[in-house]
Parts: C-alpha cells; sequence; structure tokens
C-alpha cells in the first residue's frame, strides 16, 4: 500500500520549469520539485542566482539547470524553451512563481489611491499577469504540442501535465496600500480559470491548470514591510499575525505540498482550482 500512495505523489521521470526560481519562494518550490524526483529549470533574471540554485539542487542529489531570462521578454523565454528541450526533450510542469510589486504601486504612508503612480501601477500589473501569461504560451505550447498531435492511442494516454500559477490571497481580500499587486493578481487568478477550462476542453485531463494562492510569506520585497531591522514585527506585520489564527507567517517550504500535489498523478481530476496556504487568514472574520 505505501508503493501505491508513494506513486500518487512522485514526480520520477517529470521535467519541470519553476519561472521566478530565483527568489525565497520560487527556489523553494523548484528544490521541493527535485526532490519529489523531477529535473528542474531554473528561470529568472539573475543569472548567477540561477546558477546558484540549480547547483544547490544538484549538490543535494537532483537533476538542474539553470535558465537566465526575464518572463516579459517573450524572445528570451522562447530562448530559455529551446535550451530546455535541447536537454531534456520535454516539458511536463509549469510553475509560475514570478512576479511582486512596485514601490510606486503602493500607497505610501499619509497618502491616498490618488497619488499612485500609473506608470508603477502597469508595471506590476504587466509584472504579474503578463508575467504569468507569457510563459503559459511559450511554455505551454511546448507542453501541449505532443498531446495535440499524438492522439489517445499513443505513448502520451495517461499522460497528466500541469500548470499551475501562483494567486495570492490579495486576490480575493482587499489588502491595503498594495494596490498594483493586488489588481494583478486578480487577474492572474481568473486567467487561471480561463486557461483550465479551454485547454481541459482540447487535452482533458492530459493538460491541468491550477493556482497556489499563498498567505504572507517573508520573501525579498515584503520583509521591510513587515520587519524591524531588529527582526520584531512591524506595525503592519503586527496586524497580519494578529488576523492569522495560525499566529505567524508562512516559511516557503510550507507551499511544497501544496505544488506537488497539484503536479501529481493524484490531481488527475484537479483543473481551474485555487489551493490557499495561508495559515487561515482568509478563514478569519477577525472576530
Amino acid at each position: 500500500m505505501d508503493g501505491y500512495i508513494d506513486s500518487l505523489f512522485s514526480l520520477d521521470g517529470q521535467v519541470a520549469l519553476v519561472t521566478g526560481a530565483t527568489g525565497a519562494l520560487g527556489g523553494a518550490m523548484a528544490h521541493g520539485l527535485a526532490r519529489a524526483g523531477a529535473k528542474v529549470a531554473v528561470l529568472g533574471r539573475r543569472a548567477q542566482r540561477a546558477e546558484e540554485v540549480a547547483a544547490a539542487i544538484t549538490a543535494e542529489g537532483g537533476e538542474a539547470m539553470p535558465l537566465p531570462a526575464d518572463v516579459l521578454q517573450r524572445a528570451e523565454l522562447e530562448t530559455a524553451r529551446d535550451a530546455l528541450l535541447a536537454r531534456w526533450d520535454k516539458l511536463d510542469i509549469l510553475v509560475n512563481a514570478a512576479g511582486g510589486n512596485m514601490p510606486g504601486a503602493i500607497v505610501p504612508p499619509g497618502g491616498t489611491v490618488f497619488d499612485l503612480s500609473e506608470d508603477a501601477m502597469r508595471a506590476a500589473v504587466d509584472l504579474n499577469l503578463f508575467g504569468t501569461i507569457l510563459p503559459c504560451q511559450v511554455f505551454g505550447a511546448a507542453m501541449a504540442a505532443p498531446l495535440q498531435s499524438a492522439g489517445d492511442d499513443s505513448a502520451y494516454k495517461g499522460t497528466s501535465r500541469s500548470i499551475v500559477t501562483i494567486s495570492s490571497l490579495a486576490a480575493d481580500r482587499a489588502l491595503t496600500r498594495i494596490a498594483g499587486y493586488t489588481a494583478g493578481k486578480a487577474a492572474v487568478e481568473q486567467f487561471t480559470r480561463w486557461l483550465a477550462v479551454d485547454l481541459a476542453r482540447a487535452h482533458g485531463d492530459r493538460l491541468r491548470v491550477n493556482a497556489i494562492a499563498p498567505g504572507f510569506f517573508l520573501g525579498e520585497q515584503n520583509r521591510a514591510l513587515l520587519l524591524n531591522p531588529d527582526g520584531s514585527l512591524t506595525t503592519r506585520g503586527q496586524t497580519i499575525a494578529a488576523h492569522t489564527p495560525a499566529g505567524r507567517f508562512g516559511e516557503p517550504d510550507e507551499l511544497i505540498g501544496a505544488l506537488i500535489w497539484l503536479c501529481s498523478p493524484s490531481a488527475r481530476f484537479v483543473t481551474g482550482t485555487v489551493v490557499t496556504v495561508d495559515g487561515g487568514f482568509s478563514a478569519f472574520s477577525g472576530v
């Protein structure tokens, strides 16, 4: 029985690509996929950091390759896709972890929505929405093409490839100040549902699309908003912790379980859903 359960969640023989894998959350997810048996392509703008993440995965006994690229540059994504296929000949899993906010798309203390920079708002929406759409087009096409041409009576029968986008609890709950990020992630979540329906109608359960909506996890971009230099919680950090029944921020590796489930054979009939990982934040009324 143990072998059967293991097979449900195994990613042995699969090839995965994680965008934004040079960040805290994307990097943790890249490591988690490798530990589950997948070969992992580490995609991010910072070439040296991509190499470091790939080297760390390899040092743990996994197989990885760095793919320096900007998710908003189609030509760079196409170059990365070609390099991945040249090495591994296929792609089974795409995780869209690239995203973030822009300082000018955050309402400053004492400011109002009317003070927000139009350019920064557009940049935040572009990074989160089009930073998801473009990889889905470029890498998703490589995932779908063999399924489209193979037919049901082929080596691809029984295949279940998976695209996972990274949303946020901000897509569903209005959070003060972070206007650009909120708008971008809300669009990502709805695009995820749309893409899931579109690809399921074309490929059935062989190409699935789902999202993970993290709660508050410490990363490079939000650390200064949530922690003081001495490590204590800022006023905003205290408010968040008080509204999180679990009483703390999430750890990056606490996203791995949901990710592996969505990418594994155990989730063959799961598509178009959003899995929330937030310590109870979105369930809590505050009372």
